[in-house]
């Protein structure tokens, strides 16, 4: 069988020595055939299989780290690519035309069928005596067991028959994987290799390897940028698509950040570069899901375990089947061809791959999505979870307070307006700038009074000195008298935050402002209950009255109010049971996204404290993603539970046959790529969820 060729891009590489050392060390990888470091061109082509894991490992004395390009492999036909394969079955075919034309003792078919297996099975027999020299079982080592017992016995067309069949199996389940994991690689060619730049007032086009932090970047209409930056000039729509999985494209303008692998719709922009390309949003991104893919989920980690006693437990039973029958009578080389059955059948490929292609795939599938899960484990795991807790501010509502009703204790409106304007007009208070959007657009006619003195009065709210006499901005505690109870028991019930403004001597009027829940959120909280999830709890610093009456717009199940970031982390901690999600900011809520059995990070494109501290991260600023991931999650563990049932079941079946004796090695290797097949492309159904 062909090896596999992967190329990877190089971070780190600093001398043409630590190359050599580099590429020396990936030489000594369990699974690497060959490998060569291009220094030049910072990238190394390796030749057999390793995880990126096991890449980094080999250059951790330089802190080297890589990026997988792509396979080259991928780009070929499958005919192409498997070519020994096919050759191996044409001699095959050969060997029962000439069998048929000469009889069974003409040394012609022998030849054939010898040449068919030795060709199709070369890299199978590689391992598989690699394994027995060291004494490890795997499916290569009961395959070259069975094979080379079946050509000691004389069964030369059983021996090539299993060997093709095998391949066969091995190439499809090969090819089925990197299919699976083409929805990764494909972000690997969205940022472009080359940026346009302006330096010393030239313009100049140049790798982006060779674009420097403060670089300002030309991007035309229609071009997708290269590099993480910040908008200096310019203004347009952005297709972010491949980073947050939203379709509608965002706004971009002065000061505003854009993304690597982005499109950049129809604005011409100057944008200066914050990140080197090793640590743009989208790099992290891709090599986030390929560690994702080579951590091992629980369901996988048992699977392991279980081949390690399965499989010469395997061995001793065919061991067993082939001398017990004959010790009492039995035909020996009958018997003997049936312990080969039953180390054929017994193989576990279907088992060990049920698992693996189905997290493999389903991380593709969330990645292409805007959703970037860090691992198999805490795909099973989103699947358990039974609790969701989520942060308020900028999760479940939209993040920036709006006003949405003012009361006036005074006939002079203008005059209340106008003090109101002039106080927090010299305030940098977020509900300050909530108010003054309020006053510009929808009491634009209103000129703010002058202003005398400012103070802040901490806690509380601002004062200043307007014709004479001193006005206030904040909330109760900053009068004296006693405050209309109920105008602001009517606000507070209603979920809003109140602002009062007047003198020593007169309210003058109420702001009631609120942080509108996202338009999304309540139908996001049905779909969770709809998928199973018992309890959403939102946790939140507001008082009770403001939080309650969210939780009843939402109809959530629970809220707790009045509370502080360490609170939220007790909360976590007391649950009865580890099946609880924390969603949050990534940032504040930190440390109850850590202790949470998953936690996730909403809009966490450019985040690189929540690309870090989250299990799972929402790279757009959409929920909508949350039931999505749920959803995938559990349809992924189900179908790692049918693969596993699938898998055991058709061995337990072929196993049966062995009683009556009708088990042959063909059977036994067609029942074993039938079952492998059958867990592969049911995996594959993964690729549909939406």
């Amino acid at each position: 069988m062909s090896s596999e060729h992967y190329t990877y891009r190089l971070n780190g590489i600093s001398c043409a020595n630590c190359a050599q050392t580099f590429e020396n060390n990936v030489k000594e990888i369990d699974g690497v055939e060959d490998a060569n470091v291009h220094f030049a061109a910072s990238k190394i082509d390796v030749f057999g299989k390793a995880s990126i894991n096991d890449i980094e490992k080999a250059g951790s004395f330089e802190n080297i780290k890589v990026i997988q390009e792509h396979t080259e492999l991928e780009k070929e036909p499958f005919w192409v690519r498997y070519d020994n394969v096919l050759l191996a079955a044409l001699l095959l075919v050969f060997g029962f035309i000439s069998n048929y034309t000469f009889g069974n003792a003409h040394y012609l078919p022998k030849v054939l069928y010898g040449l068919s297996a030795l060709i199709g099975g070369l890299t199978l027999f590689k391992a598989g005596f690699i394994n027995l020299a060291k004494f490890r079982f795997d499916m290569k080592t009961l395959m070259t067991i069975a094979v080379v017992g079946a050509t000691v016995i004389g069964e030369w067309r059983e021996a090539a028959i299993v060997v093709i069949l095998f391949a066969i199996s091995e190439a499809l389940e090969s090819y089925s994987m990197d299919k699976a994991r083409l929805s990764i690689r494909s972000l690997m060619n969205i940022s472009p290799n080359i940026a346009r730049v302006r330096r010393n007032g030239n313009e100049q086009t140049i790798a982006v390897e060779d674009v420097v932090v403060g670089d300002v970047m030309l991007v035309k209409p229609g071009e997708r940028i290269a590099m993480d930056g910040t908008v200096i000039d310019g203004s347009s729509s952005i297709n972010q698509a491949p980073i947050t999985g939203e379709s509608i494209p965002a706004e971009k303008t002065t000061d505003d950040d854009v993304f690597a692998g982005t499109i950049n719709q129809d604005g011409f922009l100057e944008i200066v570069v914050t990140k080197k390309v090793e640590d743009t949003t989208i790099a992290k991104i891709i090599h986030m899901v390929e560690e994702a893919q080579d951590e091992r989920a629980p369901a996988q980690q048992f699977i392991d375990r279980f081949a390690a006693y399965y499989t010469p437990a395997i061995i001793v039973i065919a061991l067993l089947v082939a001398i017990v029958p004959s010790l009492f009578g039995g035909a020996w080389g009958t018997w003997v061809y049936q312990g080969l059955a039953v180390l054929v059948v017994g193989c576990p490929c279907a088992l060990v791959v049920s698992t693996p292609v189905a997290i493999v795939t389903a991380i593709g599938n969330a990645a292409r999505s805007g959703v970037l899960i860090k691992g198999g484990i805490h795909l099973e795991q989103i699947g358990t979870i039974q609790k969701i807790a989520f942060d308020k501010t900028g999760t479940l509502t939209k993040g920036t307070p709006k006003v949405t009703d003012i009361h006036f204790f005074t006939e002079e409106r203008n005059k209340a307006l106008s003090y109101l304007k002039a106080l927090e007009a010299k305030s940098n208070h977020p509900l300050a700038k909530a108010i003054m959007d309020y006053l510009n657009h929808e009491q634009s006619d209103i000129t703010a009074a002058d202003i005398q003195s400012f103070t802040t009065i901490h806690g509380k709210g601002i004062r200043g000195e307007i014709d004479g006499e001193y006005v206030y901005a904040g909330s109760a505690d900053i009068f004296k008298d006693d405050v209309p109870d109920s105008q602001m028991k009517y606000y507070q019930e209603a979920g809003k935050t109140v602002m009062l403004c007047g003198t020593d001597d007169e309210y003058l009027l109420a702001v009631a402002l609120r942080d509108e829940p996202r338009t999304e959120s309540r139908d996001v909280i049905k779909k969770l209950h709809d998928l199973g999830i018992q309890k959403t709890f939102m946790l939140t610093g507001d008082h009770e009255q403001t939080a309650k009456a969210l939780k009843d717009d939402l109809a959530l199940t629970d809220v707790k109010a009045n509370l502080l970031p360490e609170d939220k982390l007790q909360f976590i901690k007391a649950q009865e049971n580890d099946s609880i999600a924390m969603i949050g900011d990534g940032i504040n809520d930190t440390p109850a996204l850590a202790a949470s059995k998953v936690g996730i990070a909403m809009g966490s494109a450019g985040t690189d404290s929540a690309l870090e501290t989250a299990d799972v991260a929402l790279m757009g600023d959409d929920l909508n993603k949350l039931p999505y991931t749920v959803k995938l999650s559990r349809k992924a563990l189900g179908i790692i539970k049918q693969n596993i049932s699938l898998a055991i079941s058709i061995k337990v079946l072929a196993l049966l046959l062995v009683i009556p004796g009708w088990l042959t090695l063909w059977i036994a290797i067609f029942a074993d790529m039938g079952a492998t097949l059958l867990v592969t492309f049911n995996a594959l159904r993964l690729l549909k969820t939406n």
